[in-house]
């Protein structure tokens, strides 16, 4: 079956940009925020992007009985073992800022040279139909490129203004917002979450149990 273009997916998040990002990739739904359903955020206890992506969407699906899409995002640095990875947001502590945890990633990799310091940032996008769906619907995107060793340019947060994109030779932050969403790691995992969709009955519930 097709997807109905009336039906609604809530998304896991607050965030007024994903929102908006999504959905003007995902064009034939209404997507809202489970902050409309005043939803808990849910404890982000997983070790790898998928397990983190599917906490948060089974916790939105189970407030809301909708189906709901969540992403969750990093960088990924080889000489640091994968570090920042899951916990880039919170990086240099809990209630750490951008500008904080960019300064400690700029502190572990000093002492590297530039062409060891290769990185990529990740976006697993999952989409559960309902909160005991058996088969979430996972989506992918990396963007490849390194770390600089101070920031450069205005635009993005976070890690942006350290990451070097080769294809553009600047850095992320450097880049105009349509730009960096054409190239970035949630913009194609948006793309390829949108071509798994396209076949799929998205909106159908599960009965409570």
């Amino acid at each position: 079956m097709m997807i109905k273009n009336s039906r609604k997916i809530v998304l896991a998040s607050g965030n007024p940009g994903k929102i908006r990002e999504i959905q003007a990739i995902l064009e034939a739904h209404e997507i809202v925020t489970q902050a409309d359903f005043e939803v808990p955020e849910a404890d982000e206890t997983g070790t790898t992007f998928v397990e983190n992506a599917i906490i948060k969407a089974r916790n939105a699906a189970r407030y809301c009985n909708l189906p709901a899409i969540a992403d969750d995002s990093g960088l990924v640095v080889d000489v640091l073992n994968g570090a920042p990875g899951v916990i880039s947001a919170r990086y240099a502590g809990v209630e750490a800022s951008g500008e904080e945890n960019l300064q400690k990633l700029l502190a572990e990799l000093k002492n590297f040279p530039e062409q060891e310091k290769v990185a990529r940032f990740i976006c697993v996008i999952v989409l559960l139909r309902h909160v005991d769906d058996p088969l979430p619907i996972i989506a992918q995107g990396v963007w490849e490129g390194r770390i600089l060793s101070e920031p450069i340019g205005e635009n993005g947060f976070g890690y942006d203004p350290v990451f070097w994109v080769p294809e553009k030779q600047c850095a992320s932050a450097e880049l105009a917002p349509e730009v960096k969403n054409q190239l970035s790691h949630r913009g194609k995992a948006l793309h390829q979450l949108k071509k798994l969709m396209s076949n799929m009955d998205i909106g159908k519930t599960a009965p409570r149990k």
